[in-house]
């Protein structure tokens, strides 16, 4: 009964741990949203291609940005890379009520996928019905991507 107490704080306190050094990292929570709500981890079953880096992650975010500003209607969301090197992506809800629940920010995921396979990179490698939004991302050296509706739901993707 002692060793199974000492095994549970143990786990406990590395579980604090681990939990603090992810809040620490997270240098952008509080600020650009709040903190996350729920994280994950992804799996990227691409790897990052060679030729991407700071400038290309920007440029990505930048033609975003002109396509949804060149709409007729408002943007819905904000996108933008930040940190050191723009290695993690930020998505950013500009509408109350569209983007609160897991469940959204996935369908946004779901809706990206989708753009992301007519792409002719996914074409030419032949991985446009394996590959996914975030397989791109890290394609693209992106490390994390954070989905939030800017008010009090934020989803954390950890890209590895």
């Amino acid at each position: 009964m002692r060793s199974l107490f000492f095994v549970v704080l143990t786990v406990i306190g590395y579980s604090s741990v681990f939990s603090t050094s992810l809040h620490a990292a997270d240098r952008h929570a509080g600020y650009y949203y709040p903190e996350p709500v729920y994280r994950e981890i992804y799996k990227a079953r691409a790897k990052q291609i060679a030729t991407s880096n700071r400038k290309t992650r920007i440029a990505f975010v930048t033609s975003i940005t002109q396509q949804s500003m060149q709409r007729e209607f408002s943007p819905t969301a904000a996108i933008f890379a930040k940190g050191n090197d723009a290695e993690k992506l930020i998505i950013v809800g500009l509408e109350d009520g569209r983007l609160d629940t897991i469940y959204r920010a996935r369908a946004i995921f779901a809706n990206m996928t989708a753009g992301a396979r007519t792409l002719p990179v996914f074409q030419e490698l032949g991985v446009e019905d394996v590959f996914t939004f975030f397989d791109l991302a890290a394609l693209m050296g992106f490390t994390q991507i954070t989905i939030t509706n800017g008010r009090n739901f934020t989803h954390q993707v950890i890209l590895q």
